[in-house]
């Protein structure tokens, strides 16, 4: 059902299908109740991390735009600089919302599988709470001297220093209609007050007069769930495979292995899928299984046969990474 219900939206958000009436009813109040949040998040943002350095990762669209490898790429070039970065996260789709440390062997039912890949990647202290705030105290108290938020944008209660919002190159805003007519979070004009923008994708799909900082994500090693072994993704070159992506954009795998010459069943399933074994019974079970780090989190403890997670890496220009840790000590100095 959500995943039927998920693929209605998109072929309204980002496809040709017109919003129904009722759905361009509710836009008006999704951007009042918006509003009203904004002005009293921003209001009740915590004087006790006032002084606290804050980076906020986020986007403007309901669902994945690449924030999850971006995150991850920051945490390694701000240790690279000699900081001790940790992230906070809301834990989307985990079963609780209270204030848990995020461990590599921690449940993702309960810390939610974009943390849980974060914590296992990027080697840095990572919390999830619902009290985003309260999960960045908790990292403060560790030792942590510059706080990363994982989708954050639209939680003002947090304060921040630096914005960065990532945009996917792909769909971009969609049909351009706030939720739930279509798949805006805030409107364009967000964009003026952010200090990065990065798309995932080619930068110059933007609308003028905004200025954007292009990410691709480069496949590394094929890593199999049952014994840690590595293939490199060439060697998979010719094969016939069954896909998974359970993911905001589940295209961008299936054409990252395609770009590989490897010939893919595709499965797309939705954002934050909690798999079963029921899940794999339609796939032909001769060809390997291939997914993203994502799903894997939570596919380790299935028993699935052949299956393997593709390690990809967010690539940015240089220069913008050395801008970007540059403007981070000078504002530490």
């Amino acid at each position: 059902m959500r995943a039927e219900k998920e693929q209605q939206l998109n072929r309204i958000w980002y496809g040709e299908e017109p919003p129904p009436l009722a759905l361009r009813a509710l836009a008006p109040l999704y951007r009042g109740a918006h509003a009203l949040n904004r002005w009293l998040g921003i209001r009740r943002q915590p004087d006790d991390l006032a002084q606290a350095y804050i980076i906020v990762v986020g986007n403007l669209t309901a669902g994945g735009s690449g924030k999850t490898p971006l995150v991850v790429r920051l945490c390694r070039l701000l240790t690279q600089a000699g900081f001790h970065p940790g992230v906070v996260s809301r834990g989307y789709g985990r079963e609780s919302r209270d204030l848990r440390p995020v461990t590599p062997g921690s449940d993702p039912r309960e810390v939610g599988d974009e943390p849980l890949l974060i914590a296992s990647r990027a080697g840095v202290p990572v919390v999830v709470a619902a009290d985003r705030c309260a999960a960045a105290r908790r990292l403060l108290a560790e030792g942590v001297d510059i706080v990363v938020a994982d989708d954050g944008l639209q939680h003002y209660r947090l304060p921040r220093d630096l914005e960065i919002c990532v945009v996917d190159g792909s769909r971009v805003f969609g049909n351009g209609r706030s939720l739930p007519a279509g798949p805006l979070r805030e409107p364009v004009e967000r964009l003026d007050s952010v200090d990065y923008i990065v798309v995932n994708g080619e930068p110059a799909v933007l609308p003028p007069p905004y200025e954007a900082v292009g990410m691709h994500m480069q496949g590394g090693v094929l890593r199999s769930l049952d014994n840690g072994q590595s293939w490199r993704l060439s060697q998979f070159a010719g094969c016939r495979v069954n896909a998974i992506a359970g993911m905001g954009n589940p295209d961008r795998f299936f054409d990252l292995l395609r770009q590989a010459r490897i010939k893919v069943n595709p499965w797309p399933f939705p954002d934050h899928h909690a798999y079963g074994p029921a899940d794999f019974e339609p796939m032909d079970p001769e060809l390997p299984l291939l997914m993203t780090e994502k799903d894997a989190v939570k596919c380790r403890a299935l028993g699935l046969n052949n299956a393997w997670c593709l390690e990809v890496e967010a690539v940015l220009p240089a220069d913008w990474e050395n801008d970007l840790v540059r403007r981070v000590i000078e504002d530490n100095a």
